[in-house]
């Protein structure tokens, strides 16, 4: 006769090893399939690739700090089918990754902090104003070295040789990011005064 207790045998903790594992594992599936459902593009935090039509606007909820469209105020004056909106957001995120912007800016909270953060830079009153915003962030794009914006920094971005379609797109996802509820991030951020207001 063993003089180890059940509780304490190797075969009960191989037992209860592979359940937790297997509970553990559809638990995760389970929780992955739900926060799907939260971040994708159209759920209630993440706006449709439309909102690109729409004004963006920073308003203060008693709850918390979010972003809602509205009203209309399209990107380059002509308004976007949900699927042509969707297609121009998603080759300025593919610009962005590809010429990897992250390794100065921060997006959402991921990647490094030499560059401003341009996860509200839509809202960023650094561009004046709305009227003017959307020229001087395509002049900026294309060609950073004379339309540097540096406010005292000295630090620079390096011309990147972005098309203007490019550019035009970069903006596009700019914009959408913009109205995602990140819940007050970056945090005390003062946004560009909208409306009629110069």
């Amino acid at each position: 006769m063993s003089s180890v207790p059940w509780w304490a045998g190797e075969g009960l903790w191989r037992k209860v090893a592979i359940w937790v594992t297997a509970l553990s594992f559809v638990i995760l599936i389970f929780l992955t399939f739900d926060s799907m459902s939260h971040i994708m593009a159209g759920s209630d935090r993440v706006p449709p690739y439309s909102v690109i039509n729409q004004r963006i606007e920073y308003r203060f909820d008693e709850s918390r700090n979010f972003q809602v469209p509205v009203e209309d105020a399209p990107l380059f004056g002509t308004k976007l089918s949900e699927e042509q909106a969707a297609a121009l957001v998603s080759h300025g995120k593919k610009v962005i990754q590809g010429r990897n912007c992250m390794n100065c800016h921060t997006l959402l909270g991921n990647g490094a902090y030499f560059a401003p953060d341009l996860t509200k830079s839509w809202l960023d009153p650094a561009w004046g104003s709305e009227q003017s915003r959307e020229t001087l962030m395509l002049l900026f794009l294309q060609d950073p070295t004379n339309n540097a914006r540096t406010y005292g920094t000295g630090r620079k971005m390096p011309n990147l040789k972005i098309t203007e379609q490019e550019a035009k797109a970069i903006m596009a996802f700019l914009k959408w990011m913009s109205a995602i509820d990140t819940n007050g991030f970056p945090y005390r951020f003062k946004p560009l005064p909208q409306g009629d207001a110069s």
